[in-house]
């Protein structure tokens, strides 16, 4: 189901369309009865000393401030403990909304209790919600992202006039569920196409780890057609293995990475990688305050899975036609 633009606060509009679902928090829908000028949101963030967490720090608190609410930051520097400790603080500084993106999903749960509590909302931003009853989660469209990989992948194989039907993807972490599905819509789109995935295995994310799997993948089949990365520093290590293969990772084994980090930017403008899949973190933020507002207004969310309380981000696929719009 196609997801409801959401609003700011006004849901009314997304009710008569029937495409809001409350949520099965029992934080959602109090309503707070504050003005704007006296919300203060909470954002806990992975670790700011990743581009990707900057970026989404920057879109959750240009559109906090856009609303005239107050914005608290919590930075828990890739460290569990401090995730817990830091988000349980920022739940008793008199915040009126949480939106975290958690460094141990599995972690969350004295968090979301804690905000059970106090009647807080809860919105996730990315990384997983580690089964707790949180009011909505925002994720990129990480299954649209494969398929659009497969689809150039495909496209730019029968360009290059190979006739190898064979190609390799390389997984994230086991634990990464969402990322996961980045590969598992690429697997159902590329063997829909006639393709057959050969090597399939996961590279927990590390660059090192992924160019010995393509390494190990071209010796068992030299004539492989394509790799797929569920990141980029894994998608970039592949390239750099089939490169050190004596091959070329756009024209001899079309290489593709997901992320749009620089340095896969950067590959993709050198002609040292096909292509990969931008993520928008600063999109995503938006997009948790647009939820905390209908949480906090006590309207109904609007979801995309309702289910799963699920709303994607829009990715986009980056080649070397329109790679300088992701540069710098």
């Amino acid at each position: 189901m196609k997801r409801t633009t959401l609003a700011t606060v006004a849901v009314a509009g997304a009710l008569a369309l029937g495409l809001s679902a409350c949520s099965d928090s029992t934080t959602a829908g109090t309503g707070s009865g504050k003005s704007d000028g006296d919300i203060t949101v909470g954002f806990s963030v992975y670790d700011m000393q990743y581009e990707f967490f900057q970026k989404m720090e920057k879109g959750t608190r240009a559109a906090a401030e856009a609303k005239g609410w107050k914005f608290k930051l919590h930075d828990e520097k890739s460290d569990e403990n401090e995730m817990v400790t830091g988000a349980q603080a920022l739940l008793d500084q008199d915040v009126d909304v949480l939106i975290i993106s958690p460094f141990k999903p599995d972690a969350l749960g004295p968090i979301i209790a804690k905000a059970k509590q106090k009647k807080i909302p809860v919105i996730i931003d990315d990384i997983g919600g580690g089964g707790t009853p949180y009011d909505a989660i925002v994720i990129s469209d990480n299954a649209d992202g494969g398929k659009q990989a497969a689809e150039h992948m495909a496209a730019q194989i029968a360009a290059n006039g190979a006739k190898s039907k064979k190609v390799v993807s390389i997984t994230c972490e086991p634990s990464a569920v969402y990322a996961a599905r980045r590969n598992e819509a690429f697997g159902e789109a590329i063997k829909a196409k006639g393709y057959q995935v050969v090597t399939e295995l996961s590279g927990n994310s590390k660059a090192e780890e992924a160019y010995k799997i393509a390494k190990d993948a071209l010796a068992k089949n030299p004539d492989i057609a394509g790799v797929f990365a569920c990141n980029d520093p894994m998608g970039v290590a592949a390239a750099n293995a089939i490169k050190d293969a004596g091959k070329n990772p756009v024209k001899d084994i079309v290489t593709i990475g997901f992320n749009a980090d620089p340095e896969a930017v950067t590959a993709i403008s050198k002609g040292g990688l096909s292509a990969t899949i931008a993520q928008d973190p600063a999109g995503m933020g938006e997009k948790t305050v647009e939820l905390a507002a209908q949480a906090v207004a006590g309207d109904a969310l609007s979801y995309d899975d309702a289910g799963k309380r699920e709303v994607f981000q829009k990715v986009t696929l980056v080649t070397k036609e329109n790679v300088a719009q992701f540069a710098g």
